[in-house]
């Protein structure tokens, strides 16, 4: 929780006041930080499923990355390797000398001409693949996993999953909606109409851009919403029974129990688009590898604060993981007494 003394206390840094301007400030005075100087390549994660899919991602490293664990971040809807939310905490990380990976979930940012499917917020299994594939020597150090928004809640949800890659070490999830059917009745409030016509428009763009039948061409132009959309066109695509259906099954909170990596939370009671009752309301004794950083401000992967141009939950990422990695170095110490 914030105020325990492993987190920096989280005040926001004028003008970015509320909920509202923490999160727009990513959008519209946020251009993506430029990573020039790291060493980059490209990387393609084919998906064995028929498909022909290709997930593409961006990996950056910096001199003397060896031995130091890579970083995966796994952006949000609508979002891509190349957001700011990404790029600025791909930059945090690669000047701590971590090696990072910015991934394209299916069909997102560059991966969109390689895919035929798209993801959505359960599609846990293409980021069991993505790791799975990560080259040996990569990994040699281990993996930190920070996933955004709803990047966030496939990660937690894979993470709860059995057979979860061994060499995965640490997890954050930022902004996550671990709860989709509230995060949709919070999203429809007639405040958020404007961020629903824009959100809904990317999502559109998105869907047409792989190929589709008649009857679905049709569910995405007369989505009116969100959850219109999801109903009509994500959930059947997918296998599921209607929004309900999707929202139920997908949810990353049924699975925070059993999940065994540490893992970070970091959510803003004051995120206009994800409500903050799923998390005060769990009860996170039944989910000890989890740790929750709930602050009353912050916005949607805002976290602008006083005191550095780096976001708070950077900060919080970074802390966890030294604590993580602090701590297993302790464990084998003593175990080699």
């Amino acid at each position: 929780m914030e105020g325990r003394p492993e987190f920096p206390a989280f005040r926001p840094r004028p003008p970015w006041w509320g909920g509202d301007l923490q999160t727009v400030r990513n959008y519209l005075f946020a251009p993506a930080p430029r990573l020039a100087g790291y060493a980059s390549e490209a990387m393609a994660f084919p998906m064995a499923d028929g498909s022909g899919d290709v997930l593409l991602g961006s990996l950056e490293r910096p001199r003397g990355a060896a031995g130091r664990p890579l970083v995966v971040l796994v952006h949000g809807l609508t979002g891509c390797q190349d957001s700011a939310y990404v790029c600025g905490s791909a930059r945090f990380f690669l000047g701590r000398g971590h090696a990072v990976l910015r991934l394209n979930l299916r069909g997102a940012g560059p991966s969109r001409g390689r895919c035929r499917e798209g993801y959505h917020a359960g599609r846990s299994a293409d980021l069991r693949a993505v790791f799975a594939a990560l080259p040996a020597a990569l990994v040699a150090g281990g993996v930190v996993a920070i996933g955004y928004s709803l990047g966030g809640n496939v990660l937690l949800k894979l993470l709860g999953e059995p057979a979860v890659a061994g060499f995965v070490r640490a997890a954050v999830a930022v902004s996550a909606p671990v709860d989709l059917a509230a995060t949709s009745r919070r999203f429809a409030r007639p405040r958020n109409r404007l961020y629903q016509r824009w959100l809904l428009a990317r999502m559109k763009e998105e869907a047409r851009a792989a190929p589709l039948d008649r009857h679905e061409r049709a569910a995405v132009a007369s989505a009116r919403s969100v959850r219109e959309f999801d109903d009509g066109f994500v959930a059947p695509r997918n296998g599921f029974d209607g929004a309900d259906d999707y929202y139920a099954r997908c949810s990353a909170l049924p699975y925070l129990e059993a999940i065994a990596v540490p893992t970070l939370l970091v959510h803003a009671a004051d995120d206009p688009w994800i409500p903050p009752e799923p998390y005060r309301d769990y009860d996170w004794r039944r989910a000890p590898a989890c740790r929750l950083a709930l602050t009353e401000r912050g916005g949607h992967v805002g976290f602008h604060g006083r005191g550095s141009r780096i976001a708070w939950h950077d900060r919080c990422a970074a802390r966890f993981v030294d604590g993580v990695y602090a701590a297993a170095s302790r464990s084998a110490a003593a175990s080699a007494k």
